[in-house]
């Protein structure tokens, strides 16, 4: 049906990457908001995706009522319009970044659906910025520094950037003014070149409202994915009559950066579990520590590790099945466990757990409040 359900540790991965975003975000000055899931139609028409995507998206429903039309909202954008919308803006606020992860709903055909990679279904990273001309270069670079440090953090190394720029033949595929296309392309061409991207050049790939910025993944077996996207749009400010008061104290037009550094959730997961194979980095796996006690006599005291790992914001979980230590080692390797916690009667006697790690082998023995001082200077190793 291409409506993707998100069991237990897809769900905790997902969330993962949803608060490890939030708090990039957060640095760069991000305010996060929330829109809804449906939206009147009249707000698709205003913005031209009714008109570019009308055929694409879920059609609307008409209220019982008052005849009102309503659709499962195919974009984040024209909602974050509204917000920007709802009170008058000085050019002292600007730029404004408004961000969300927010779900959105194409009606793809039955035979293009495809995993997780292409759904109906799907939730954006998104935020747009919104800001005055001048800042346009300077905001561009410094959202190409957060695909930048994701794509570190996540081992993502064969990238390019793809300059997606409108097709010269066929004008009225684009809203806008040529002097406007030409601004936002200039800007995007200066903002890759500054930052030294190695960069491709498409034409006809640009949204029909403006160029942009596309980060192309070639994942661990050599397939080619678009993953981030940033795109610059002088049009649906336009078209929702935005406005700034200038330091001349006159009425400007705002330009909009739009950018989401995953994608889609969806796609992006997708990625990531094909790029990793499921042995995804420490911060980042769903269980980060499997605790396993040699008897039924121990699993008192594996518990009560477990439990104060977990309060101190480490995944962890207990192997308590009758089964021998070997087997249940060999099976945590197999789920891909970076740690496992072997608990028996030193441990228990000690207050200590015995520690292997996965694909190297006993590490040692430290308390359990030793170990997740340990754990939490990996983590923070990963994420420098």
């Amino acid at each position: 049906m291409g409506l993707p359900l998100w069991l237990p540790k897809g769900a905790r991965l997902r969330e993962t990457l949803v608060e490890f975003l939030k708090k990039v975000q957060e640095a760069y000055g991000y305010l996060q908001v929330v829109t809804p899931h449906i939206g009147n139609k009249k707000l698709y028409e205003t913005s031209g995706h009714w008109e570019k995507y009308g055929k694409d998206s879920f059609q609307p429903i008409e209220t019982p009522e008052e005849g009102e039309l309503f659709m499962l909202k195919p974009m984040n954008c024209p909602h974050h319009c509204e917000i920007y919308a709802s009170r008058p803006r000085s050019y002292r606020e600007l730029p404004l970044r408004l961000a969300e992860f927010g779900t959105v709903y194409r009606y793809e055909q039955s035979g293009e659906l495809h995993g997780l990679t292409r759904v109906r279904g799907f939730t954006q990273d998104d935020a747009h910025i919104f800001c005055r001309p001048d800042q346009v270069k300077e905001e561009f670079k410094k959202v190409i520094d957060i695909v930048l440090y994701i794509f570190k953090v996540l081992k993502f190394e064969d990238y390019v950037a793809q300059i997606s720029l409108r097709d010269p033949e066929k004008p009225e595929k684009y809203f806008g003014t040529d002097e406007q296309w030409e601004l936002a392309e200039r800007s995007i061409i200066e903002a890759a070149a500054e930052k030294e991207l190695k960069t491709i050049t498409e034409l006809g790939e640009a949204a029909f409202y403006g160029p942009k910025l596309d980060f192309m993944v070639r994942d661990a077996i050599g397939r080619k994915w678009q993953l981030g996207t940033i795109q610059v749009d002088y049009q649906l400010p336009n078209r929702f009559e935005l406005e700034y008061i200038g330091s001349d104290n006159q009425p400007h037009r705002p330009v909009m950066i739009h950018r989401a550094p995953f994608g889609s959730l969806e796609r992006f997961v997708a990625v990531l579990i094909e790029h990793t194979a499921g042995d995804f980095p420490l911060w980042l796996t769903p269980e980060q520590v499997i605790v396993l006690p040699i008897g039924e006599r121990f699993e008192q005291y594996a518990h009560q590790v477990s439990l104060n790992l977990r309060n101190l914001g480490i995944r962890a979980s207990v192997d308590d099945r009758n089964e021998t230590i070997g087997k249940k080692i060999r099976d945590a390797e197999v789920a891909k466990y970076p740690f496992m916690l072997i608990i028996g009667e030193k441990e228990a006697e000690s207050n200590s757990v015995s520690i292997r790690k996965r694909k190297e082998g006993d590490i040692g023995s430290m308390t359990a409040t030793d170990f997740s001082e340990f754990i939490k200077q990996e983590i923070e190793k990963e994420l420098a």
